[in-house]
């Protein structure tokens, strides 16, 4: 596929409390096994995409060490590059670290790599999308950029803070709003954009000339209520199935527990098309007498002592003898002690808890316990 991926980071909007404490969005651990960029990733690389330039606002270690060289996302390294790209400076304050910035302190990078077109999308929304396939139809409208978004009937629940964008009967993008849940029925942008490298440069430049603070998202906004010689042809593509934005807590937990349901699940992890993360050798997980699951996603390395029931629990957690752990997200290397009881709980990677023996969220708010913590 003769483009460039260039996987962006979310906005300002996106807030995962506690979460994205001690970790970028990308890099946060999701469903047992998966980080959350691991979706966008696998799209781009199962699309033929080779060179894919990952932006990163702000703690991109963790990023770093789970992305590694690119190989286990199947980039071979001898045709292909994986950069996590991030800025190399102090920004004044944090409004001014947006990705129209960050692009044009990596503008060498972009205008050295040699295919024609770029493929922009970020990676907190989730879903299953042959980009390629976004390519012909783009190549086949005459568009000057196409932008995949998806029709929702849940938009007055979920999206919020979204791009809401207006689609005309010939696919034509008319205008772009933010979705604050006022209709139930939207065409939400999952801000992926595919056009020709030559005018992604030349629009993040342009950005930056009319406002410091412009976002990506900003100057297609611009375009569309251009005069009409100064306009862009926008075209939408539409995709159906399973569609997640992960841009809040209860979003995060929403979603999780959405996908443990298997016909669900299938609608994202499909057929021939591999979702690719780091993996690592450990052994199968344990579940000792007196244990009992349903209704879960457990991942290996793991001991189960207790009671699990409608939950996600990632590598190498513990649950404790007489525990009981429902409704719940447990990140890698949690102990869950002895006799604890946790509803709507998300508990961080390598926390403990063993001394407070009740802990209750709700589907709205789940309770965040954080890494490392020891209650």
């Amino acid at each position: 596929m003769n483009a460039l991926g260039i996987i962006n980071f979310e906005d300002n909007t996106a807030v995962i409390t506690g979460l994205d404490d001690a970790r970028p969005v990308p890099a946060i651990a999701f469903l047992g096994r998966y980080r959350i960029i691991d979706f966008v990733l696998s799209n781009m690389t199962n699309s033929g995409i080779d060179n894919v330039q990952v932006y990163c606002k702000e703690k991109p270690r963790n990023l770093i060490e789970h992305l590694g060289s690119g190989t286990h996302y199947n980039i071979n390294s001898k045709r292909g590059n994986l950069r996590v790209l991030y800025g190399e400076k102090t920004f004044s304050s944090p409004v001014y670290n947006h990705d129209i910035a960050n692009f044009n302190l990596n503008m060498e990078y972009i205008e050295e790599d040699t295919n024609k077109y770029v493929v922009v999308a970020p990676s907190y929304f989730l879903y299953s999308l042959d980009y390629s396939q976004v390519l012909k139809a783009h190549e086949a409208s005459g568009a000057d950029i196409t932008m995949v978004y998806t029709d929702r009937e849940d938009a007055d629940k979920s999206f919020l803070g979204c791009d809401r964008i207006d689609v005309a009967e010939d696919g034509t993008v008319t205008g772009i709003g933010m979705n604050r849940g006022q209709n139930a029925c939207a065409s939400i942008s999952l801000e992926c954009y595919v056009m020709k490298k030559d005018l992604f440069i030349s629009l993040v430049k342009e950005a930056e000339e009319i406002s410091s603070l412009y976002w990506f998202k900003d100057i297609l906004r611009e375009k569309i209520k251009s005069k009409e010689e100064d306009k862009l042809l926008i075209k939408g593509y539409g995709i159906k199935g399973f569609v997640a934005c992960i841009n809040s807590l209860p979003e995060y937990y929403k979603t999780s527990m959405a996908l443990r349901d298997r016909s669900t699940a299938s609608n994202l992890f499909k057929a021939g098309w591999p979702v690719y993360t780091q993996t690592n050798d450990s052994s199968p997980t344990m579940y000792n007498s007196g244990s009992h699951v349903t209704g879960s996603v457990v991942a290996n390395g793991s001991v189960i002592n207790g009671t699990v029931a409608n939950s996600i629990i990632s590598r190498a957690v513990t649950i404790g003898k007489d525990a009981v752990v429902n409704n719940s997200i447990i990140l890698p290397g949690a102990t869950i002690g002895e006799g604890v009881k946790l509803d709507h709980v998300i508990v961080d990677k390598f926390a403990v808890i063993e001394k407070v023996k009740e802990i209750t969220g709700t589907d709205e708010a789940p309770v965040y316990v954080k890494r490392r913590d020891r209650i």
